[in-house]
């Protein structure tokens, strides 16, 4: 119980630190960033209040489905109707907190007055950012259990096409969830990546099955699998052999801008549905459980950091919870109380079996 709570708090914690009111999510250099941090006292030092720090559209569209997913529904269906009501009234929330351009068009073409086709959003050439990633880390929460992985792979690509109809943006999200559901496992961080692309065959015969926008998504579709794949080469995480990750021996924060810069598809880290999980999984490898270090590689880099912020930080706080973490960083968070509530309802629902 208290991990899934630690994980709506810190999701919430690294996109605020990541955005800081904005102004951090368009500084193209870490370096600047955390010499800005050493000037505000550190990061212990900091007090994360509304006004100063608020949340970003990330988490606004995070919780609306972790909203939905503690709903008593009766089927996928419903599910997906609830959410797709959830996102339509997310939107208004969003004006001031310069939300992802394909979020905002996704939820345009959300109808949540048919019952039928609710959520079926036309296939979008722009869909591929990491709005979808960002909003499904709950999805992995909710259905960790190995036995779920169908509905899990499910729920995170209807979800994640709701507003993010390319495979680029919709992999993301399934990408995110699962990484969730191995944390709560306790399978060993090392293998997430390689099993997280043994799903995507799973996830193309899904989106089959559904027969919608399949000429299009096989235009695309190897994209997201071709940068996980030379990603993991990188690292030198093998197959057969899950040996320790391989980093560069000088990896400061200049290298890690050039890295991210490197993985991106049009440098800037974190702009898409394949990068904005790749770093925040790169920022949990790197850091070994030490929560400052995950900060400087995931929320204090120069591009999209309060994605990969709020990615990083769901998945440390269902790996390690709160003990390490600054409380001054979630003592005063915006929508504390009910992130805890829902990261609470998560934990319930997530273990009695439908």
């Amino acid at each position: 119980m208290e991990k899934f709570t630690a994980a709506m708090l810190l999701a919430a914690v690294g996109d605020s630190l990541g955005y800081r009111n904005f102004s951090w999510e368009i500084c193209a250099s870490g370096v600047k960033i955390l010499e800005e941090v050493k000037e505000l006292g550190g990061l212990e030092k900091l007090v994360l209040s509304a006004d100063k720090w608020p949340i970003s559209h990330n988490t606004l569209m995070h919780v609306a489905t972790a909203e939905a997913l503690v709903t008593d529904f009766w089927c996928l269906e419903d599910l997906y109707r609830d959410m797709v009501k959830q996102y339509v009234e997310a939107v208004d929330k969003l004006q001031g907190r310069r939300p992802d351009p394909a979020t905002i068009e996704g939820c345009s073409h959300l109808k949540p007055d048919n019952f039928l086709l609710a959520w079926h959003t036309p296939f979008n050439e722009k869909g591929s950012g990491f709005g979808a990633a960002t909003k499904a880390m709950s999805i992995g929460m909710r259905y960790w259990q190995p036995q779920r992985l169908d509905t899990l792979i499910e729920v995170s690509i209807e979800c994640g096409r709701m507003t993010h109809n390319h495979p680029t943006g919709f992999l993301g999200s399934l990408c995110t969830a699962l990484f969730a559901s191995y944390a709560i496992q306790g399978k060993p961080l090392v293998q997430w990546g390689r099993d997280m692309l043994k799903t995507i065959p799973v996830a193309e015969e899904y989106c089959k099955k559904t027969i919608r926008h399949m000429a299009e998504y096989q235009e695309h579709w190897f994209y997201f699998e071709a940068k996980w794949q030379f990603y993991l080469e990188e690292r030198e995480i093998e197959e057969d052999n899950m040996n320790k990750p391989n980093f560069p021996d000088k990896y400061d924060a200049d290298e890690r801008d050039k890295t991210y810069k490197k993985w991106s598809s049009e440098g800037r880290g974190g702009r898409r549905g394949h990068d904005a999980p790749m770093i925040a999984y790169d920022a949990l490898l790197g850091a070994g459980g030490d929560w400052k270090e995950l900060c400087s590689r995931a929320m204090f880099h120069g591009g999209e950091s309060a994605a990969t912020g709020s990615i990083a930080g769901c998945l440390y706080g269902l790996m390690y919870g709160l003990n390490n973490v600054p409380k001054g960083l979630y003592q005063e968070l915006e929508l504390k109380e009910r992130l805890e509530e829902l990261g609470k309802k998560l934990h319930q629902v997530s273990s009695k079996e439908k």
